[in-house]
């Protein structure tokens, strides 16, 4: 079947659409992103008028599109700025209603569960105890497990854009802002960090996201052209010394650094500081990046749900929506 995932972030409102079965290996047929910077328009924890504009519009016009390639199915789901928008229901049901679209949103520990489900199936059962983190623009999931549902689930607000926004006055930031972030970020993890380790160390720490990405190429990881097979590693060394080199950079500057998009500089550095606390805290001199994230989890968890015939099975988990299909909504 062909299904259309759409991801509402913080930062993007990005359309995947993958040819796929159960049981196989989804194939990716077409991706459009659009740059809402959704996060940038709360307003006293309110999503501003504007930002709800731009969302309906971009949901209505993923919409068109998913249907146009023939998708079956739309799986629309929004993460931390639509989660922590104090008028989110408002929101929701101006999308639903005036673009037809089902807007589900996701906790954090949901995100963590199904992001790690895409990186179990993606490494299989071989990567034995495995612990995984992603760090978003509004948030950083970690979950860690030895099957395909993680034993813990935790999601923290250290999103790369959110704590640009909360931290940082100046661009570049100054070194009493970036003392003051990493202090911060060393607070939030260390609880955080014993529960994840409680079982010891895992045999396998491995990353997705944008973020962790861009890290990785800035430390000499094989660029995007090599191909998501090409095994990528970020190393606790490497990481330290691109954040001592970027803290000093402007967005500007950063954004012609390859590896690092434009719409995403700005908080590069705010995310790398992240990512090194996190990996101090957890003890990890290297991880390895994976390809799959949170909406080839998504993708893996609506198959999951189809029986053999067809039918779906019936669940409680994060995709249990109840909800008409793409051609069946408005």
């Amino acid at each position: 079947m062909r299904l259309g995932v759409l991801d509402v972030g913080s930062n993007t409102v990005h359309l995947l659409v993958v040819d796929a079965q159960r049981g196989g290996h989804p194939t990716p047929t077409h991706s459009t992103k659009t740059a809402l910077r959704l996060a940038e328009h709360l307003t006293e924890g309110r999503l501003e008028d504007a930002g709800a504009d731009a969302l309906v519009e971009a949901t209505a016009d993923a919409r068109a599109q998913a249907i146009d390639l023939g998708c079956e199915d739309l799986l629309a789901f929004a993460t931390s700025a639509v989660r922590d928008a104090s008028n989110s229901p408002a929101v929701l049901e101006r999308v639903r209603e005036e673009a037809g679209v089902d807007l589900q949103v996701l906790s954090g520990p949901d995100e963590a569960a199904l992001t790690f489900l895409a990186v179990r199936r993606w490494l299989g059962w071989s990567a034995g105890h495995l612990l995984v983190l992603d760090i978003g623009g509004g948030s950083l999931e970690m979950a860690v497990g030895r099957d395909e549902a993680p034993v813990h689930a935790i999601s923290v607000p250290l999103g790369a854009g959110r704590l640009t926004r909360d931290w940082f006055t100046t661009d570049p930031p100054q070194r009493s802002e970036l003392k003051s972030l990493t202090e911060y970020a060393h607070e939030v993890l260390a609880p955080a960090a014993n529960t994840l380790l409680g079982e010891g160390p895992p045999d396998r720490a491995v990353v997705t996201s944008k973020t962790f990405r861009s890290l990785a190429r800035l430390t000499g990881a094989a660029p995007r052209s090599a191909g998501p097979r090409v095994r990528r590693r970020l190393s606790a060394a490497g990481l330290r010394q691109v954040v001592a080199f970027i803290s000093r950079m402007s967005s500007s500057d950063l954004a012609e650094l390859e590896g690092v998009s434009a719409s995403r500089s700005h908080q590069l550095v705010a995310g790398a500081i992240v990512a090194h606390e996190a990996m101090t805290a957890l003890g990890l001199e290297e991880v390895e990046v994976c390809p799959w994230a949170l909406r080839e989890g998504i993708i893996l968890g609506r198959l999951d749900q189809l029986q053999p015939g067809g039918g779906m099975l019936s669940t409680d988990g994060p995709l249990a929506t109840g909800r008409p299909t793409l051609h069946e909504a408005r």
